[in-house]
This record gives structure tokens, C-alpha cells and sequence, in this order.
């Protein structure tokens, strides 16, 4: 499904929200690179094996076990693929570019080879794994991998042109005399794909209030990147109409997406773009991708395990929390509020009731020392964080993180972002129990703009320097933060 709005003809033009149908393609452009991976995969263990059992027919020995030369395949496989696919190597528009990188592959694979020496002789298996099979599967497995790659090429390029693999993942945005002068070359150089899902602004020249025009078709642009998961956003916009860029950039920050910016038509006369289908054509990224699909998995899986180790381990706690609050009167035990995630995208968070209200509306009063509000078993809850332990729930579903940016009530988020500009990027991550900001000092109620904006400076911080370590000094850090509970009230 393509969007677009084409106004180069004024009769025929399509409004916000209107979609333009074409057909969608066989395979999307995100299962490239998994095939593309599993197929060098395979060409490493097969290597590993025909290696192995080449050497030994050719020395007049007895067949070996496959078992330990399939691990080395495996394990090469893993290096390999790892390293290739950090610089985008498995996707489109790279993989649908004609020349073969051959270099780059050498490279990659003989470092790879080192790798796997060392580790043998760190681990001392060696003995297990003759030296001549070695030597066999390391020169032979490139020849596989090159040989591939190039069939890649001849299979991928005509896919692509005739619409058979799509980039249903990426959003081409921008002037409608800059889209029509991209030729189908041009976004198969540019993006990968010829057939793209396109949001053309109103002219300049357009006599009808534009900015009205652009607000909803960003608008559409951003219901679209949710509704589909897109993980790019191309801009094709004149470099010199800085007042549009401002305005498009400024309504991008809510979206946890990368964003591009192509060369204009202008640029591109001035540079050899004729021949930008073989080389790397240069963007300017503008917006950073928050993290990487590698990055999220990681973190996911460290939310995953921590949340399921600190929910048992603090069973019993829920246990006597529950019957405390159920002692203390009635209400709930558990309070529910709606609080944004993940791309803007709410969901309700729990924590245990340390309070005589339930506000999750509109109006949502902030805690202070002393509050009348909080109950006697609250304080202490409070005090201890215990009450945040619910959020284990939250992070188990998927809502949430163990780190990230702590989560407002709706109406401090609406409040906030009108103050303070860069606040919508808390949004490109999923926002934590505890977080870089909370570990500062950066906790509690946030009465005034500055302490607001310190708290997002430390936010943005945390998501352009995100690590696995880093969160383990959260983590760290938080432990005796909770301990000296400071603005625990």
C-alpha cells in the first residue's frame, strides 16, 4: 500500500488521509536481511563441513565427527554475521546494489578466521579439530560468500525494479517537485525499493493556507509510521527552504524513527548522481534511530530475565504489601494510570495505591513532602519504592523497560512538551522503572522548568549513549538511591 499525495496536477489532487492503492509486494524489504544472513549462514557451515571431510578423503583418513567442525561453523557463522550486518550490509539499498563488495567480505571473513584461532587456542580445542580442515574451510568459505553475494545481486536488483520485494518499512516525505524528479533508479539507489510509501507537502506557491496543508499531512505521516512500525523517514525537501525543514524536523521528534535528508535536485546535478546506483549516495541524517534491532533484542532479553528474577525473588513482598494496603481501608491495592510508551503509544501502568485519590484524568496533582494525600502505609511504600514494583508486570507485557525514562501522567506529558523542546525524544525509547535521570538526583516531583528540562537532559543523554553496560550502572546506582531515598515522599 502506497500513500501519497500527488498535487503536480491540481485537479486530481489527493487529500490528507486518502490512500493510493498499489499492489503490495510478495516479500517485504525486512525479511532481506534475515535471508540474506541465513544464507551466508549456510555457506559457512557447509563450509566447515566439506572441509573437514574434503581433508580427510584427501589425506587417506577415517571420516571425522562433524559435531566439532558444525560448532566452528556455527560459531564463525555468528562472528561473521554480526560484524557484516553492523554496517548494514544485509540491507536494502546495499544488498541491491550491483557491484559485489569484495573487500569489504574479505576483510570481514579473514579477521573472522583470526577470531576463531584465538578463541581455539584460549579455549585449548585444537586437538579436536585438525589444522589442515582448518585451513581448507578458511579459504574455501569466501569463495562461498562471494559467490552468493553475487548471485544476491542478479536475483535482488530485477526483484526489486519489478516490485517484488518493497520497502513497506520506510516513508519518502517531501516537496511534490522534488519526489517527481526521483526517477525509479533514483529511489532504487536512494532507498532500495522503486515503490515507496509517499506524502508529498503542499506547494510553495499553493495559495490556501500550507502549513495547515503540511500539519495534517504529517499528521497522516505519523499514523502511518505507528500503524506499520516504520523504522525510516527519507525527506526529499529544497536544502535551501530551512523554514519547511525546521518545521517538518520539529514534528518528527515525537516519532522514534531515523530521518534522512536526500540531495536536492540542485545537489544532485552538481555531483555524478548518474552513477549513484553503484556507489553510496550521501544523506544527512537529521534524526537519529534510537536503537538498532540488535540493541532492542539485547535489551529486551536483559528486561525479560532481570523482570523474572526480581518478581520472585520479591513474592513475598507483594504478598505482605497487598495485605497491609487491604488492612489499611478500603480502594484497590493495585493503582492503574495511563502514561505514554514506546512512540507516544499509551498503556496503563500499575503501582501499588499509596494515596487516598485515583487521579488519571486531565488534571493530576503532583506529590509533595508532606502530602495530605498519601496514606501512612503509602509513605512507607514510597519511602522503600516499593510501590514501583508492579512495573514488573509492565515489563513483562512489553509496556515498559527495567531502565529508560520514567513515564508521566498524560496531562505532565502534555504540560511538559509544551516547555520544554526536546522532551517528545523521552518517547524513542520505552520508558523505564528507574533511569539515568532517577540515579542522578533527578527524582520525584518536578515543580519547576528547570528541573523538568535537567531531567529530559538527562534522559536524552541515556538514549544516545545507551549500553548494556550503562544499564548495569543503573542499576547499580539506583540500589543506593533507593537506599539514601532521597525525594522519596
Amino acid at each position: 500500500m502506497s500513500i501519497g499525495f500527488d498535487i503536480r496536477d491540481r485537479s486530481n489532487q489527493i487529500r490528507p488521509g486518502e490512500l493510493a492503492q498499489e499492489p503490495r509486494s510478495a516479500l517485504s524489504s525486512t525479511a532481506v536481511p534475515y535471508l540474506l544472513s541465513s544464507a551466508d549462514a549456510l555457506v559457512i557451515l557447509t563450509s566447515s563441513i566439506i572441509g573437514s571431510v574434503g581433508y580427510h578423503i584427501w589425506t587417506g583418513g577415517l571420516l571425522p565427527s562433524t559435531v566439532p567442525y558444525c560448532a566452528v561453523g556455527l560459531l564463525a557463522s555468528f562472528i561473521h554475521i554480526l560484524r557484516m550486518s553492523g554496517s548494514g550490509y544485509y540491507d536494502l539499498p546495499d544488498s541491491a546494489k550491483p557491484p559485489v563488495e569484495i573487500g569489504h567480505i574479505l576483510v570481514c571473513w579473514f579477521t573472522t578466521g583470526l577470531l576463531l584461532a584465538f578463541f581455539a587456542f584460549l579455549l585449548k580445542i585444537g586437538v579436536d579439530y585438525s589444522r589442515g580442515a582448518f585451513i581448507l574451510f578458511y579459504f574455501l568459505a569466501p569463495v562461498g560468500l562471494l559467490g552468493v553475494r553475487r548471485m544476491t545481486k542478479i536475483i535482488l536488483i530485477p526483484a526489486v525494479e519489478r516490485g517484488a520485494i518493497g520497502r513497506r518499512d520506510v516513508v519518502l516525505l517531501g516537496d511534490a517537485h522534488e519526489i517527481a524528479a526521483l526517477q525509479p533508479q533514483d529511489l532504487l539507489a536512494l532507498l532500495g525499493a522503486t515503490h515507496v510509501s509517499h506524502f508529498s507537502l503542499s506547494k510553495d506557491f499553493d495559495p490556501s493556507a500550507p502549513a495547515a496543508f503540511d500539519s495534517r499531512t504529517l499528521i497522516a505521516v505519523s499514523d502511518l509510521v505507528r500503524r506499520s512500525n516504520c523504522r525510516e523517514i527519507v525527506l526529499a525537501l529544497p536544502w535551501d527552504d530551512i523554514g519547511r525543514l525546521e518545521f517538518v524536523r520539529e514534528h518528527m521528534k515525537v516519532l522514534p524513527v531515523s530521518v534522512r535528508l536526500l540531495p536536492d535536485i540542485r545537489v544532485r546535478t552538481l555531483t555524478n548522481f548518474a552513477s549513484s546506483a553503484r556507489t553510496r549516495v550521501l544523506t544527512i541524517e537529521i534524526q537519529r534511530a534510537p536503537l538498532s534491532t540488535p540493541e532492542r533484542f539485547v535489551k529486551r532479553a536483559m528486561d525479560l530475565v532481570v523482570a523474572v528474577i526480581a518478581g520472585s525473588l520479591m513474592l513475598p513482598v507483594f504478598a505482605l504489601t497487598a495485605v497491609a494496603i487491604r488492612l489499611e481501608g478500603n480502594g484497590p491495592i493495585i493503582f492503574r494510570q495511563n502514561r505514554k510508551g514506546f512512540n507516544g503509544k499509551q498503556f496503563v501502568m500499575y503501582k501499588f495505591r499509596t494515596m487516598t485519590v485515583q487521579e488519571n484524568g486531565p488534571n493530576v496533582i503532583q506529590v509533595v513532602p508532606g502530602d495530605p494525600r498519601v496514606t501512612p502505609v503509602g509513605k512507607l511504600l514510597r519511602s522503600a519504592s516499593i510501590d514501583e514494583l508492579p512495573q514488573l508486570w509492565n515489563v513483562l507485557k512489553g509496556d515498559m523497560s527495567i531502565i529508560g525514562p520514567r513515564p508521566h501522567a498524560l496531562a505532565h506529558d502534555d504540560h511538559f512538551m509544551k516547555l520544554v523542546g526536546d522532551y517528545a525524544f523521552r518517547h524513542h525509547v520505552k520508558p523505564g522503572i528507574t533511569g539515568w535521570a532517577q540515579c542522578n538526583g533527578a527524582r520525584g516531583a518536578t515543580p519547576s522548568v528547570e528541573e523538568i528540562a535537567e531531567r529530559v537532559k538527562l534522559d536524552l543523554w541515556y538514549i544516545n549513549n545507551w549500553s548494556l553496560w550503562l544499564d548495569f550502572q543503573i542499576l547499580v546506582k539506583t540500589f543506593f538511591a533507593v537506599m539514601r531515598k532521597h525525594n522519596a515522599y
